[in-house]
């Protein structure tokens, strides 16, 4: 099944944007008569975008579903077999990440899996190696451990905001190859490394989203606060994360997202496509659609084919 809908795709929105126009107030204490009321009255062209607006909610959660009944599978086999997956999911802020890590885990057996998004490090967590307290919430075998933001902190979003020195910084770039190296000497660990990847107008549309809701208020950071003004920044640490720290032997993915529903999708082919396990579906499409999921050195090349063009990278 395949959505039909645009890059923004806000179907809540447009249900909201036309109560909000019918003057509903969802607070009123006699809100239940002002829905009947609304329902009466409705036109027909806002009835019609309400039903487009569900429906397509409805379809992007069936285009899913098939997906997440292989990651379940993936995580049988796992169980079975005592092998072990490390996802990180990277990028800038306000990417997807987040939204993209419950689709996964949505229908996943919570006793096999856990979501690893770390605060700030305390002061004893400073003095000590920077890859430790990551590798403390390593999987056991059979499990799967999803890093909401990773290790490449160190390499993106300290640097840029000073949270970190420069000699840590690389330091950082010098060793973790190596370190990513023996995570995965065993041949029971996969290490699956993705960087999701918004656009300056959208990331803006999501933070003013975020500043507008309530619900989404408590998302914005301090880092969030700085991120437009300093893009062209962070579009230079992704630069020289994917040219140190992308190997052949643990590439990074790049994840378009400003079309948060075809990087939820993709992301599931990709992870599937990457893990062997028995009881595949063979009616299933796993190929990753090449115009969004990007392989790490081929965003490379892209980047400073940018540069050379336009004499700043583009990201």
């Amino acid at each position: 099944m395949v959505s039909s809908r645009s890059n923004k795709g806000q179907s809540s929105a447009s249900i909201r944007k036309v109560v909000e126009n019918r003057g509903f107030d969802v607070e009123s204490p006699d809100g239940k008569k002002q829905l009947e009321r609304l329902v009466r009255e409705l036109n027909k062209k806002d009835r019609e975008k309400i039903v487009a607006s569900a429906l397509q909610k409805f379809i992007d959660a069936e285009e899913l579903k098939p997906y997440q009944a292989e990651l379940i599978r993936l995580q049988a086999h796992l169980e079975a077999t005592g092998r072990k997956v490390i996802i990180l999911f990277d990028g800038r802020d306000a990417s997807g990440k987040g939204g993209t890590i419950r689709r996964v885990t949505r229908y996943m057996n919570e006793k096999h899996y856990r979501v690893i998004a770390l605060g700030k490090p305390t002061e004893d967590q400073r003095t000590e190696l920077h890859m430790k307290r990551y590798i403390e919430h390593f999987p056991h075998a059979g499990q799967i451990v999803l890093f909401d933001r990773s290790w490449y902190n160190r390499a993106m979003v300290e640097p840029v905001m000073g949270f970190c020195t420069k000699r840590q910084y690389r330091r950082f770039m010098e060793k973790v190859s190596g370190y990513e190296d023996s995570f995965v000497a065993d041949g029971k660990t996969s290490l699956i490394k993705l960087y999701f990847s918004v656009s300056k107008k959208e990331q803006q549309r999501r933070f003013n989203r975020r500043r507008n809701d309530p619900l989404r208020q408590w998302k914005l950071s301090e880092v969030d606060l700085q991120a437009q003004e300093l893009w062209e920044e962070f579009t230079k640490a992704k630069y020289r994360l994917l040219k140190r720290t992308h190997t052949t032997r643990n590439p990074w993915w790049v994840i378009r997202s400003d079309d948060k529903q075809r990087a939820r999708l993709e992301t599931m082919r990709l992870i599937l496509s990457l893990v062997k396990y028995r009881g595949r579906g063979r009616k299933l499409d796993f190929q990753p659609d090449p115009k969004i999921v990007i392989p790490g050195d081929i965003e490379c090349r892209r980047m400073e084919r940018a540069k050379r063009r336009h004499g700043k990278f583009v990201s």
